[in-house]
Order: structure tokens, then sequence, then C-alpha cells
């Protein structure tokens, strides 16, 4: 079981890129947001709160070249985006991390104010 647990820091660990393409500060708000339905670009610069359209085109480009997403074109000029199958796997561990962050995240800004850095963080985080 060590050895299994250790592969996880070899520079060409599959675990690495998942961690990689999971800690962008966008990555898991777009699956998320695309979790239970398709949505267009406009729906998710709306349900994403602070994220511009660029970047969420960055965001969603990326995703698509790891198999991650879908772009579909169903007429001129409307565009949807969608979870591939791949991507739907994603969704549980999201829903985990979510209900974490709820539970969790008061304790976390609680943390911080306490310690005097829980402005500094928030100003950073937006």
């Amino acid at each position: 079981m060590q050895n299994a647990a250790g592969t996880a820091f070899l520079a060409d660990c599959p675990t690495r890129l998942a961690v990689e393409i999971l800690s962008d500060k966008w990555t898991v708000l777009v699956l998320f947001g695309l979790s239970h339905q398709p949505r267009r670009h406009g729906e998710l610069v709306d349900l994403i709160g602070g994220i511009s359209r660029k970047v969420l085109t960055q965001t969603l480009r990326r995703l698509q070249q790891y198999g991650l997403v879908e772009r579909r074109a169903e007429a001129p000029r409307r565009v949807v985006y969608s979870l591939t199958d791949l991507g739907a796997t994603l969704v549980e561990p999201i829903d985990v991390l979510t209900n974490w962050a709820r539970d969790h995240g008061g304790a976390i800004v609680d943390f911080q104010e306490a310690a005097g850095t829980g402005s500094a963080a928030r100003r950073t985080a937006g």
C-alpha cells in the first residue's frame, strides 16, 4: 500500500495530471456548472460569479483538450457546452468537495479572521 501512495510523487504519475487539471481556479466551478445540464457560454458567465468571458473561454478550451467538456454548435451563433462521459466521472468527487466546503468553509474563514489573514485572503481570492 505504501508503494501505491508513493507513485503520486513520481513525475509521470497520472495523479499529478489530475491535480494539475483540477487545481486551476475556475475548473471545478465550470465542471460543477455543467454537472446538471449543458449550458451556453453566457449562461456559465452568469452562473459563475467573477469569471471573465476570456478566462471562461480559456478554461473551456483547456477542458476540451483534456476530453472533459464537449462543445457543440447547435445553430449559427448557438454553442452549447456539456460534460463528456469522462467529465461526468468528476461530478461525484466535486459534490463531495462542495459538501465539505459547505460544512467546513466557515471554520476556515473563522481561522483566517482569528489569525488576522481573513481580509487579505479574500482580496487575493477574488
